[in-house]
């Protein structure tokens, strides 16, 4: 089982001799699973069969079923109008015509419709016979399509993740070297500054050595490694995993916002607006992740 879109569309078709059925099914991106039924009460018996079987392939999703039927055009000659029910209408109309005072205007193409028809005993029966065929080719239909579209956003998600990766490895290259610019910029001013303003050497030289630890980015930096290995364990697995980059990204949006917020050097600051808008990119599409 591969990596599925939430996306997808499915559709199969059945028939005999005297009946033709389509079955229709489109799903989109929920939190968890949502079944829609828009078929005939002829159906009504197979509904609980049908959810189970969507239950049963896919893990979330929200999806519309539907079930079409028509009669076969050259069974149409052979209907037969129930002329018992075509005269209980006539007259219903003709009270509510004498009741309403208005004028009652039928034409006997009104009782065509299959309102109209001789009920065929054997038509659920039929038709509950065509369902299962066409519905288990619109499912194989569905995952074929959920399957080619989450391929696609694996692949745009690996592509966000490379290039979040790419300025990630430029902060790496950046740390080892913006913290010693701003202790040599401190010490500088320090040396300038010291007589005027008489300072104590040794506590200001253990508040410098506070302060550049809090610019350390270094436990930042190991993190994010741990993210993205996890990250791409995820991509490459056969399973669930919109939850999984859901929370990954939560994760890795944190880390980097703190590199950010510690560091006041303008390449890195430059970088890590570029690694969020990545991880904004991968979030957007993972939405539509199974």
């Amino acid at each position: 089982m591969s990596i599925q879109s939430m996306t997808g569309f499915g559709k199969g078709e059945s028939e005999n001799d005297n009946y033709s059925l389509s079955v229709e099914i489109k799903s989109v991106n929920h939190r968890f699973k949502d079944l829609r039924f828009k078929m005939g009460s002829v159906f009504n018996s197979q509904e609980m069969s049908l959810k189970k079987k969507i239950e049963t392939l896919f893990q979330r999703g929200s999806f519309d079923i539907y079930v079409n039927y028509k009669k076969n055009v050259a069974k149409i000659k052979e209907i037969e109008i129930d002329y018992d029910k075509v005269e209980k209408f006539v007259a219903a109309m003709k009270v509510m015509s004498e009741k309403q005072n208005v004028s009652l205007s039928i034409s006997p193409t009104d009782f065509l419709r299959q309102d109209f028809y001789v009920e065929d005993e054997q038509k659920e029966a039929e038709l509950n016979e065509l369902l299962m065929p066409a519905f288990d080719k619109a499912l194989d239909s569905l995952m074929e399509s959920r399957n080619i579209e989450g391929e696609k956003l694996i692949t745009q998600l690996k592509e966000h993740k490379s290039i979040y990766t790419e300025f990630y490895s430029k902060i790496g290259d950046l740390k080892s070297t913006y913290q010693d610019q701003v202790k040599e910029r401190i010490l500088k001013k320090f040396d300038n500054e010291k007589n005027d303003l008489k300072i104590d050497e040794p506590r200001f030289l253990q508040e410098v050595i506070y302060y550049l630890e809090k610019l350390d980015i270094d436990e930042e930096i190991n993190r994010i490694k741990i993210h993205l290995e996890k990250l791409d364990s995820v991509l490459n697995s056969n399973q669930e995993v919109g939850r999984q980059i859901d929370f990954l990204m939560q994760e890795l949006n944190r880390e980097t916002n703190t590199i950010g917020s510690k560091s006041g050097n303008s390449d890195i600051s430059e970088n890590v607006v570029q690694m969020k808008v990545q991880l904004e990119k991968i979030r957007e599409q993972a939405l539509n992740l199974q």
